[in-house]
């Protein structure tokens, strides 16, 4: 679409001059001689660009600036400025013009001035839509789910949301936490700066210090030049710490000087810098239990603990699945220009019978298949995984092992048909099992466990 540009000079040639190179140029322009004629066609039609002359009778150029501020506060405003008048253009500035351009110009450069301040205006725009978009996405009214236990947790979320306090999510891997987390941060009153998140569990423990707080050109092999760490990156907004019971015990010390003094220094460098970010952590462990066992420190516990949010599991509040398997068609379809209109009563009645030990992460992994497969416009109970059907077998507790076994061999025997139950997808057993894929990997190690589970079942046969 054609750009729409409005030129303000009581200087007819000025006005002409400009006018006509635009137009060269390929935009739609429109010129007026005054201030007072501006503001009526700025009334009429909507202008992507003003350029105004900064020395005008009866009404000057910052006089009429302050007045498109009010009534077109999208358009971008260039200042037409003469040596003797570049103080009141630098004003101008300062309430709100994007530019100036001193006379005399030539057409160059009025149209790299013109282009640039184009670009910012394309751009401004671009990220006015994206925040909008991710407004809604993360708009309490988007999160599915009228059960009770999860309409508290919503109306305390809505009140932390305009605080800066602490925040602990707990809950189970895939019920989530994270989808909670930015809901808080895009509805509070730091929704317009960043949101940063940090994997405790998927970081190597020899990185996690750089990867907070950033580090310092030297201050180790590799480190070639100065980075930010994610505190600092996350300044003004909100950081999230998932899975914060993976954090090292020598972290978690730091970690906790900060909570307490909003202050650190980034590896290799003494000087302290101080942020203002808010805090979000989560968990999918109890984190009593971890201070009980000595790996997690309870004064960093009560620093995060300041709001916890607890999300209830799946199988806590089906009441709620009907509803989130139609907010995911919805959305699968949208993705995928398809038009399924129902899940069929022997599929929702399957889904309803699952225990979802991998919560509402598994269920729209579930609904996401079923619109990719299905050739109709209903999900029949055909395009379920087979495991949902036979998922009493891993439900109603019919496992028979031989007795007494250790912990250790109850432990490897969960891991083992985890692994099977999920054909070897290490994410989704770790979401069984309750535990993140770290500690997976590290117990498939710990007890010469390979990843198949048929070989697993070979070498403990």
């Amino acid at each position: 679409m054609t750009e729409k540009i409005l030129v303000v000079d009581d200087d007819k040639l000025v006005n002409e001059f400009v006018e006509e190179t635009l137009t060269r140029s390929g935009y739609d322009v429109t010129s007026s001689m005054s201030g007072e004629d501006a503001l009526e066609l700025i009334n009429i039609e909507d202008f992507d660009l003003i350029l105004s002359d900064v020395r005008m009778p009866r009404m000057d150029g910052i006089e009429l600036l302050k007045r498109i501020r009010k009534t077109s506060p999208a358009s971008m405003v260039i200042m037409i400025t003469a040596f003797g008048t570049v103080k009141n253009a630098v004003e101008a500035m300062k309430i709100g013009a994007h530019d100036y351009i001193l006379k005399p110009f030539s057409p160059e450069e009025l149209e790299l001035t013109v282009k640039r301040a184009l670009d910012y205006h394309d751009l401004r725009a671009e990220n006015d839509m994206l925040r909008a978009e991710v407004g809604r996405k993360y708009s309490f009214d988007n999160i599915v789910g009228k059960n009770k236990t999860l309409t508290d947790v919503f109306d305390l979320v809505k009140v932390a949301a305009d605080s800066k306090a602490t925040i602990l999510i707990t809950g189970e891997s895939g019920t989530g936490k994270e989808l909670i987390a930015k809901a808080i941060h895009y509805n509070s009153p730091r929704s317009d700066e960043a949101f940063i998140r940090v994997n405790c569990a998927s970081l190597p423990e020899n990185l996690i210090e750089s990867e907070l707080f950033g580090h310092e050109k030297g201050a180790f092999t590799g480190a070639i030049k100065q980075t930010k760490g994610r505190f600092e990156l996350a300044d003004e907004g909100t950081l999230l710490l998932d899975e914060i019971s993976e954090l090292p015990m020598a972290l978690q010390a730091k970690l906790l000087r900060v909570l307490q003094e909003y202050e650190f220094e980034r590896v290799g460098s003494g000087t302290p810098i101080k942020v203002d970010v808010r805090v979000i952590a989560t968990s999918n462990r109890n984190l009593k239990s971890e201070i009980r066992q000595g790996n997690f420190r309870e004064d960093l516990f009560y620093r995060l603990n300041v709001i916890q949010i607890e999300i209830p599991p799946l199988r806590a509040r089906k009441d709620d699945i009907p509803a989130l398997v139609d907010h995911f068609v919805e959305k699968y379809n949208e993705e995928n220009a398809r038009s399924i209109d129902k899940v069929d009563e022997a599929a929702m009645k399957i889904l309803l019978n699952h225990h979802w030990p991998g919560n509402v992460r598994e269920l729209e992994n579930i609904v996401q298949r079923g619109v990719v497969t299905c050739r109709a416009n209903t999900i029949t109970a055909e395009l379920l995984p087979e495991y949902l059907s036979m998922g009493e077998s891993m439900d109603s507790g019919d496992v028979r092992l031989p007795m007494p076994v250790s912990i250790a061999e109850l432990e490897k025997y969960a891991i083992m048909e985890s692994l099977k139950f999920t054909g070897n997808n290490r994410s989704k057993a770790a979401d069984i099992l309750g535990i993140t894929s770290r500690t997976l990997r590290n117990k498939l190690a710990e007890y010469g466990m390979k990843r198949n589970p048929v070989e697993v079942e070979e070498e403990t046969s």
